[in-house]
Formats: structure tokens, C-alpha cells, sequence
């Protein structure tokens, strides 16, 4: 593993998106540090974008002659540097790669791992389509979130018809309730008056053990402390996407029988509820963190989506 980089010098050298190629030294360093592999790309970049009141930082990555696009959300506390898996192989499917950190993620602005509102996260990914318009993103521009990434574009599929330029939508271990969330929600209130946030629970969210022990001990932007504000603002947006209207779209699901860090049941019968016949792979050995699970758990679920994407 490389020498950490230093965020902060990072984060205060980045330029704007539409000035930001080639990588300077640090963002290289960036790169280099979370493992990849530049040299499998016809063109990078890497920049700053003001939406939405934050500083939001995206990463484009296209192949020579792209034929599609990903733009792909991470998950909470996660940052887009932890993706590489999903990003190599996309480009290997021959699409161009946007990505983003969410605010108060990674290399964005904002309060660490906080939001005050879900209707935020819409704003941004607005903005972040808005990039893909003007970088010339091949169409039709594939959506892919994980856990929290997945909620944003499930908000987004139920708020509206998204326009001819979307095709498919992978939901992977997506977030509509957490596991225990009566536990969860009763927990907010009595602590709400009292504290603003509480040390984080790192979890064995992936079966991965060289993805568990960077991110517990060796990853810089990975936030240490769950903000009380967050729950509250998933506690506000958990019922107004349960009672939402359905949607005609059928998204491609990845779920594993192994994640103990949403109520993926109950979840997966939401989603069968919400949208029209959802195509659902059902991994039983899997964990949370279908982004950084085992090669072989990756590869199954990369294979389901190569023969619906191709």
C-alpha cells in the first residue's frame, strides 16, 4: 500500500471539474493511494463543483471509444476512492465513469458523515447529471449506487420519470430501512437532546478482510463518528419513501442474505412493491458491502449485470 496522502493538501490544491486535466502530482498520489489503475483509461480527470451549497468533488474516467456511462453514488461513510472494483469493471464494459463523494464525504465539503435533509442528496445528484450533460457523457447514462448511493436513486426513481437519457438503475444492498430501525429510532430521541454525535461502530461489513482492515485502520477519509443529524434526516425520509408512489422502472437489485446493516427483507419487499417486476440477484454468502465483497461474490454479481447491460 502506498504512503498516505495528505487530504488536506489535497482537498485546498483541487481545481474546478472543467479545469482539471491532466492529475497533478497530489491527485496522481490520490489515485495511486486508493489502487487504481489509470493506465487502462484513454482520458481522467478529477475537480471540484460547486452544488447545492457544498464544494462536490467528481472523477470521470472514460475509455478510448466509450459506448455507455456509469455514474456511480457510494455509500455512508464511504468515499468514491473505496470504488475501484465497480470502476475497473465498468470501463471494462466499455463505459465512461462519473463519480462523486456526497457532501460531507470523502473529498467534499460538509459536516463529516451529516446531512440535515435527504432532499440535499437530490440537489447534488441533479447537479452531478448536469456534469455528465456538459462533459458529453455517452448516453444512455446507467445508474449505480450502493447502500445510501442506492436510497439517493431510489428517491430519484420515485420523484419522477427520469428523462430518456437514463437506461438502467443497479441498487446494490440499497438502503431503505437499517437492521433494527425501531432500535435506531427510539436511540435518536433519547439521545437527540443531549448529544450531537456518538463514536462509530466499524463493522465486518465485507468478507474481504484486506478491504476491512484498510478501512478500519489505514483510510484517512473515513469519518469516526455518526452524526445524530443524519438519523434524523433518514428517520424523516424512510416513511415518505415507503408511501411513495410506484414507479415503472425496474431496476437491477444485488442483495446479500449476510448484510446485518440494512433490513434488507423488509427492504426488498419494499422495492418489489415500488417498482414494476425488479430484476433481484440474491447472494447468500455476501455481506453489506457488495462494492469491496470477495472476487468470486463480485464477479457473480458483475456477471448478472454484463448479460443485462450488454
Amino acid at each position: 500500500m502506498p504512503e498516505p496522502f495528505q487530504p488536506d493538501h489535497l482537498i485546498a490544491s483541487l481545481r474546478p471539474l472543467s479545469a482539471a486535466a491532466p492529475l497533478s502530482a497530489a491527485e496522481q498520489g490520490y489515485r495511486q493511494f486508493y489502487g487504481f489503475d489509470d493506465s487502462r483509461v484513454a482520458h481522467s480527470r478529477l475537480g471540484v463543483v460547486e452544488l447545492a451549497g457544498y464544494r462536490i468533488v467528481l472523477q470521470a474516467w472514460w475509455p478510448e471509444v466509450p459506448r455507455a456511462s456509469l455514474i456511480l453514488l457510494h455509500g455512508y461513510y464511504d468515499h468514491s476512492g473505496l470504488y475501484r472494483h465497480v470502476i475497473h469493471w465498468a470501463l471494462q464494459m466499455g463505459f465512461a465513469v462519473l463519480t462523486f463523494d456526497l457532501p460531507g464525504h470523502g473529498l467534499s465539503s460538509g459536516a463529516r458523515a451529516s446531512i440535515g435533509d435527504f432532499a440535499e442528496y437530490q440537489q447534488v445528484l441533479h447537479g452531478v447529471l448536469g456534469q455528465a450533460a456538459e462533459l458529453g457523457l455517452p448516453q444512455p447514462w446507467h445508474l449505480c449506487g450502493q447502500s445510501t448511493g442506492g436510497a439517493i436513486l431510489i428517491d430519484y426513481l420515485l420523484s419522477g420519470e427520469p428523462g430518456p437519457q437514463v437506461g438502467e438503475t443497479i441498487l446494490l444492498a440499497p438502503l431503505v430501512r437499517p437492521r433494527a430501525w425501531g432500535w435506531s429510532q427510539l436511540s435518536y430521541r433519547l439521545m437527540k437532546p443531549f448529544v450531537e454525535e456518538i463514536p462509530r461502530r466499524f463493522s465486518h461489513n465485507s468478507s474481504d478482510a484486506a478491504f476491512i482492515d484498510f478501512v478500519h485502520h489505514r483510510d484517512p477519509l473515513q469519518p469516526r463518528n455518526l452524526p445524530t443529524a443524519w438519523v434524523g434526516a433518514l428517520s424523516q425520509w424512510v416513511p415518505r419513501i415507503e408511501s411513495a408512489s410506484a414507479s415503472r422502472r425496474s431496476p437491477l437489485i444485488i442483495q446479500g442474505e449476510a448484510d446485518m446493516t440494512v433490513a434488507w427483507r423488509h427492504n426488498l419487499e419494499v422495492l418489489q412493491d415500488k417498482f414494476a417486476a425488479p430484476q433481484i440477484l440474491r447472494l447468500a454468502e455476501a455481506r453489506h458491502h457488495l462494492a469491496n465483497e470477495s472476487a468470486e461474490l463480485r464477479q457473480r454479481y458483475f456477471d448478472f449485470l454484463r448479460e443485462r447491460l450488454s
